[in-house]
């Protein structure tokens, strides 16, 4: 598992992260605070504070991560 933060900071955003990460097969967890979301959830997405930066638990092999962080490119912060 690796832990990044990613910003979603608009409703464009949330839909294009969505879309992004559905096209692979691991779990994906988004955290805020005390809850934990399924982040290919748009609704769970919804209900978190997007006006900060959020940490993505991405539960994928150390062998598929470079393809993931590819594709989440235009989320990730710093």
């Amino acid at each position: 598992m690796k832990t990044v933060q990613i910003s979603l900071n608009s409703i464009d955003k949330v839909k294009s992260f969505v879309n992004a990460i559905t096209k692979f097969d691991f779990d994906f967890d988004l955290v805020s605070g005390r809850y934990v979301i399924d982040a290919k959830s748009i609704m769970g997405i919804f209900s978190l504070d997007l006006s900060k930066p959020i940490e993505l638990n991405i539960h994928a092999g150390e062998a598929d991560m470079d393809g993931i962080l590819t594709a989440l490119k235009d989320y990730l912060v710093g």
